[in-house]
């Protein structure tokens, strides 16, 4: 078996609903995040003895939602399980999920990759109550002398979506994840930017191998590490003349390493059973098609209409939609301008997005504004300043959300186009360089030089058809032969 045995990936993307104010089957607030531990529960997210769930509607109505979104079949009954584990984050020793029929069947998610457009095919999507977290006070399951829980979460609305295993690269997983949380943020369902709102489990083997599970990924950019590694690990082993046994592993964020936590378990190990507290109910068709008919715009769509409204290319618009805060800031900021929309959508995505950490975008209109971009488009317009100085504010408006109008004056940016003042500036430039001078007046492609050092003398404030016109005008007069 070689280096490079193609692999096989899978995901299983736990999402919370966080758009919801309550948990799934109680009326403990969801907002969990910052309260002090175990503050947000009650008998039944607790699991206590006597204590009855009543189904949060507004979980049922999202998952619906994000069904026909990911264009998948909705099924016609709402049924919950039991899937029993015993495991201290859920206190009642079973979680209650979907398994003999989950809310969506089906579907598929499109995403780019370098050999083109790819379908990668969804499973299933099921709701499921989230379980408590399990804190580590000593940094890790390893170096931990005990562990603590806290069950402010357990019981919050979870959606669980499994895909086909048809992604093959750590980078199609990753493509996969954004496009999927772009739907989700389009749709108001998760705000993925939450901590902990949107975790992944990854199935991966290695042609010759058996599959194995990695959890605790929490980050996008930790499931592509942790999928190199374990791929890497998988044909090692293999290359080696080992065996790969079919298990549970946890990714290290730390020590970027996957470590063995249990051999997987099977679906018979889970004895999961319907849950008799929670009967099946039919799910209304006209609930469905009202749903249908109110879908927000989703990002393909959105991207399209991008690129027709404003003249975007493809390329830019997908990256704008990428991320909904994205492009609604984009399409905000074309409201307050007219002229060049893609110059305007290359400076937000190629120059502003430089300073602005992928995991900051959910506080973009915090720090920016939207006039703040359509302002370095008008002083792009009126000449004020250039594309260099444009690029250097970038900075100061995406750190500290600085005023571009202000900034001009306090970097020093403003335009020089007076000739009176750009003439000494020309005359110490070919003072300074007379071998440019000669080649100048030799050959006309030469100029280019003398205007280059007048701009960077200016810092680039010189107006450069005015310095060119200074230069030449400087030029014939030596030819004439005048001082």
């Amino acid at each position: 078996m070689g280096s490079e045995a193609r692999a096989t990936i899978g995901l299983e993307v736990h999402v919370q609903l966080t758009s919801l104010k309550t948990k799934l089957f109680c009326s403990c607030s969801a907002d969990y995040r910052g309260a002090p531990p175990n503050t947000h529960v009650c008998p039944v997210c607790l699991g206590l003895p006597g204590a009855l769930p009543v189904v949060n509607r507004k979980a049922v109505e999202k998952a619906i939602q994000v069904c026909l979104a990911v264009n998948g079949s909705v099924a016609r009954m709402l049924r919950f399980d039991r899937k029993h584990y015993f495991y201290p984050d859920l206190p009642k020793n079973y979680q209650i999920t979907q398994y003999l029929e989950p809310i969506c069947t089906g579907g598929y998610v499109e995403i780019d990759t370098p050999k083109g457009s790819k379908r990668v095919r969804l499973r299933r999507i099921n709701i499921e109550e989230d379980p408590g977290r399990i804190v580590y006070p000593g940094g890790g399951p390893l170096t931990s002398p005990y562990v603590l829980v806290d069950y402010n979460r357990s019981g919050v609305a979870l959606l669980e979506i499994v895909t086909e295993p048809d992604l093959e690269t750590p980078e199609e997983a990753a493509a996969f994840l954004e496009k999927l949380r772009s739907i989700l943020e389009h749709l108001g369902a998760c705000d993925c930017g939450l901590e902990g709102a949107m975790r992944v489990d990854a199935n991966v083997s290695v042609e010759g191998g058996e599959r194995v599970e990695v959890k605790n990924i929490g980050s996008f950019h930790e499931v592509k590490r942790a999928l190199a590694y374990e791929i890497t690990r998988q044909r090692d082993v293999l290359l080696k003349g080992g065996r790969v046994r079919r298990e549970t592993r946890h990714w290290d964020p730390v020590r970027k390493v996957t470590l063995p936590a249990r051999v997987k378990e099977t679906e018979e190990d889970y004895r999961y059973m319907p849950d008799p507290n929670l009967p099946p109910v039919a799910i209304p068709g006209e609930l469905v098609e009202k749903l249908r008919a109110t879908l927000p715009e989703l990002p393909d769509a959105r991207a399209r209409r991008l690129e027709k409204q404003y003249g975007l290319r493809p390329q830019v618009a997908r990256v704008l939609v990428s991320r909904k805060v994205l492009a609604d800031f984009f399409e905000d900021a074309a409201r307050l301008y007219s002229g060049s929309y893609d110059r305007m959508a290359n400076y937000l995505v190629n120059d502003l997005l430089n300073w602005l950490k992928d995991d900051d975008l959910a506080g973009l209109y915090r720090r920016v504004k939207p006039e703040h971009l359509a302002k370095v488009m008008r002083l792009l317009d009126r000449g004020v300043i250039s594309i260099r100085q444009a690029k250097e504010m970038a900075e100061h408006i995406a750190k500290r959300g600085a005023d571009p109008e202000k900034l001009v004056d306090e970097l020093g940016f403003r335009r020089i186009a007076d000739p009176e003042k750009l003439r000494p500036v020309v005359e110490e430039v070919l003072r300074e360089n007379p071998k440019a001078v000669e080649d100048a007046l030799r050959n006309p492609k030469a100029v280019n030089f003398l205007v280059g050092m007048v701009m960077r003398k200016t810092r680039g404030r010189a107006d450069p058809a005015v310095a060119r016109r200074l230069v030449l005008e400087r030029l014939g007069r030596l030819r004439r032969g005048g001082g």
